[in-house]
């Protein structure tokens, strides 16, 4: 059976908003991906994890850095098919100070290391939702402020240049879902399906080796 790596945070990991838990099989947006495509003789591996970045060292949490475990998880999953990859979110944290093109340079970074592995036209890249305009308030997620939710905006137009330049897919999140209003950060059940199918629809194409390149 085949492997498709998706490679991400919170949001691939299936985070339930608010909560300390994660949302089961069936409901987070992998796992609905995957159930669409085993009967093609392919599997997804979920790789999300909270907290984790292009290339930002996290003060409090280790491993964080996606560009340090990205080439092991490549190797350890190999053979791998094809690639998705959807970060972003947490680089835009106010600690970091990234622009959405530092962001992107991040993205790039990534990219270089599955294209070690992967050919371009088994690449999707997807720019992540973006982050409710009251995040940053008290209540919600206060290592984000209000610029943090400006870059997040802008991330999906840088996103999609690298996209077109590099000739690989591309996937805008929020044409799809957005923040759940209890976080204003991660997918509610509603989110995650219609972003799982979306993806769904995008990877098939991929995998019937179907062009269908950012244009």
């Amino acid at each position: 059976m085949k492997q498709i790596l998706c490679f991400g945070d919170s949001n691939t990991y299936g985070l339930v908003p608010n909560e300390n838990r994660r949302y089961e099989w069936g409901v987070r947006w992998t796992s609905i991906m995957d159930e669409g495509i085993r009967d093609k003789g392919y599997r997804v591996v979920e790789e999300g994890l909270c907290g984790r970045t292009t290339i930002f060292e996290d003060a409090y949490r280790l491993g964080r850095k996606g560009t340090d475990v990205l080439p092991i998880l490549l190797e350890t999953h190999s053979p791998i098919e094809a690639v998705v990859l959807m970060l972003g979110t947490n680089d835009c944290k106010a600690a970091y100070g990234a622009s959405a093109k530092d962001i992107g340079k991040g993205i790039e970074q990534l990219l270089d290391q599955i294209g070690d592995k992967v050919a371009p036209d088994k690449i999707l890249l997807i720019s992540p939702i973006a982050l409710g305009d009251r995040v940053w308030q008290p209540g919600f997620d206060e290592e984000f402020n209000e610029n943090s939710v400006a870059v997040s905006k802008e991330l999906p137009k840088v996103y999609e240049k690298i996209a077109r330049k590099r000739g690989i897919h591309f996937l805008k999140a929020s044409d799809y879902a957005k923040p759940s209003l209890a976080d204003q950060e991660h997918l509610n059940e509603k989110g995650h399906k219609r972003l799982g199918e979306a993806i769904l629809r995008e990877m098939e194409g991929i995998l019937e080796f179907r062009r269908s390149v950012a244009c």
